[in-house]
């Protein structure tokens, strides 16, 4: 059974968090897909990831070459065999998901009381049903993990 790790973003950019963790992500090697549930959001985080600190391997959803991708970005379910799925936006995380793939991370804007809400419930679901799980929080100007279930 993975886990899942919640990042409550209060000082880090979402972009900037999500490039650390794809490089850690890809260095183990997993392939991800990054699940958001707006299209503008993923343009976005693929712009960054393009044009950022250097290129990071990766391709939208829709292409001919979806499955290959070692980072996914998409609105829907994976098709890149994934072993880490990272929630942004506060797309939905089945607890199925979380129980068969190695890490789930869920980033949230700590600035915005919706994502903390939505953070909140999906916590109290996959920790309701047994998937272990980390809350990460950068409060102290580095990250740190505040509680554990599981």
């Amino acid at each position: 059974m993975g886990e899942v790790y919640f990042y409550h973003l209060t000082r880090s950019t979402l972009e900037g968090t999500l490039r650390v963790l794809l490089e850690k992500c890809l260095a183990r090697p997993w392939r991800v897909a990054v699940r958001g549930r707006t299209d503008a959001a993923l343009e976005r985080l693929d712009e960054q990831l393009w044009l950022g600190e250097g290129f990071l391997p990766h391709g939208r959803a829709g292409g001919p070459h979806d499955a290959d991708q070692p980072v996914l970005l998409t609105t829907g379910m994976p098709v890149n065999a994934p072993d880490c799925l990272v929630s942004v936006e506060g797309a939905e995380v089945a607890v199925e998901e979380a129980a068969r793939l190695a890490r789930v991370m869920i980033l949230f804007d700590g600035h915005d009381p919706g994502a903390m809400e939505t953070a909140r419930a999906q916590w109290r679901t996959l920790t309701g049903a047994k998937v272990p799980a980390k809350y990460w929080s950068e409060a102290s100007g580095r990250w740190a993990m505040e509680r554990e279930s599981g």
